[in-house]
């Protein structure tokens, strides 16, 4: 298990809700891994779709 920072934390939340429109408390209830994993995906796509850049140094 791993320890999240708060900001690491509210970025990851910040993230995935925005693109899957999911509440907070759903996104709190994914295990650490799984959400860094959403966030690596999300960023592979938008790169993938428009060159975004990765904001979590994925």
């Amino acid at each position: 298990m791993t320890v999240t920072g708060r900001e690491e934390l509210f970025r990851e939340i910040s993230f995935i809700g925005y693109y899957f429109h999911w509440p907070e408390e759903q996104i709190l209830k994914l295990p650490s891994l799984s959400r860094k994993k959403y966030c690596g995906e999300i960023t592979r796509i938008n790169r993938k779709i428009n060159g975004e850049k990765n904001l979590f140094g994925l």
